[in-house]
């Protein structure tokens, strides 16, 4: 059964800093394209992060220089560390994992900014 478990979520100020996770089970991430989303409330979804099984990384403008998103094989986690994060980064997190169109997400995690 495959699981994918994101962490690493919480409460910081502006200007601070997260490092989230996602971890999984049943499934070798190596192989996978694996996506960051999230989303704020009532908001739609949005595309945050995209690493692909070759390593190129996409980053959409608004996170650009300020996140870096990145996999550990040997873990099979993915991370995504945040910087200088802004109150508009407040959103639930989301780990998405793909391969030839079967899709696998996690169940999220709140990143709340504010001072």
């Amino acid at each position: 059964q495959v699981q994918v478990v994101e962490s690493g979520g919480g409460l910081v100020q502006p200007g601070g800093s997260l490092k989230l996770a996602c971890a999984g089970s049943g499934i070798m991430f190596s192989i996978y394209t694996m996506d960051w989303y999230r989303q704020a409330p009532g908001k739609q979804r949005e595309l945050v992060a995209t690493l692909t099984a070759a390593g190129t990384t996409n980053y959409a403008d608004f996170v650009k220089g300020r996140f870096t998103i990145s996999r550990d094989n040997a873990k099979n986690t993915l991370y995504l560390q945040m910087n200088s994060l802004q109150p508009d980064d407040t959103a639930v997190y989301y780990c998405n994992v793909h391969r030839q169109g079967v899709y696998y997400w996690g169940q999220g995690t709140q990143v709340t900014v504010s001072s």
